[in-house]
């Protein structure tokens, strides 16, 4: 059994991590952690799913990894990089979901994990994975001549903007396409641009009620489009996906992994 701990165990996502957890038959739920002052501190994990687990959330980073062999955090940058200072600390391995790293931020995660395993991903969906080789794909056969633009939408909830996905879904095509995203990027437009420059990929964002999370790039040609989309109808996709990660690390030593390598793209 492989004993599982979730940050942020009482938001959306931390309890469809957990239901995931309870329903795997090779995990263990080993540790609940929230952040301090939240009300569900002290109360049992999976009270809300009427079968207790004998596990309860605790705001005591320590206490929430001491049985762990893996932490799933889908939190946010500042409270992700607590959790892993605290997981190197003890030896446990991380699936990190959370997006809106900085890039010095990120540096602290990559020498994390040059002591304990670590798979970050902006979006830990198989589906949407799947989606970012079909990009790449896409991106090599379609080099001249369309030009690209990426629309994402998620819930009004969501602190970062694009979507984590979608900036992943850019760096894809702009690699592919020998292009550096820092430089071709264009994120607004307002006002009289001028006509659209053929080396620029656009980004769209929405944010507004429920929504999940919707992707779509546009290849955008002379008498065709060509769209690749990725539509997430809930966070099931998420949590197995992590939990997919999770039983790659158990295999695997101290590292820096991405979702391509628990899929074996690489």
């Amino acid at each position: 059994m492989i004993k599982v701990a979730i940050a942020g165990a009482s938001g959306r996502m931390g309890r469809m991590l957990i239901e995931a957890v309870q329903q795997a038959p090779d995990c263990e739920l080993a540790g609940a952690l929230d952040r301090p002052g939240s009300p569900a501190t002290g109360q049992d994990a999976t009270a809300w799913l009427g079968r207790p687990s004998g596990v309860l959330v605790t705001d005591d980073i320590a206490q929430g990894l001491a049985r762990a062999q893996v932490l799933i955090d889908f939190t946010r940058p500042e409270g992700t990089l607590a959790h892993v200072a605290a997981a190197r600390a003890r030896g446990v391995a991380m699936v990190i979901g959370t997006t809106g790293f900085s890039e010095a931020q990120k540096a602290e995660i990559a020498a994390a994990a040059k002591a304990i395993g670590i798979v970050m991903a902006p979006n830990m969906s198989v589906g949407v994975n799947v989606v970012l080789r079909l990009l790449d794909m896409a991106a090599r056969a379609l080099s001249e001549g369309y030009d690209i633009e990426i629309v994402e939408a998620h819930h009004r909830h969501k602190v970062d903007a694009p979507s984590g996905t979608a900036l992943a879904m850019g760096q894809t095509v702009a690699q592919a396409l020998g292009r550096d995203l820092e430089t071709c990027a264009v994120y607004g437009r307002e006002g009289v641009t001028g006509e659209r420059d053929p080396s620029t990929i656009g980004f769209a964002t929405v944010r507004g009620g429920d929504i999940v999370g919707d992707h779509t790039v546009m290849f955008c040609g002379t008498g065709e489009r060509i769209e690749i989309s990725h539509k997430a109808s809930s966070r099931v996709g998420y949590a197995q996906g992590s939990l997919r990660a999770a039983r790659f690390l158990a295999q695997r030593a101290a590292g820096l992994y991405d979702m391509a390598d628990v899929l074996g793209f690489r």
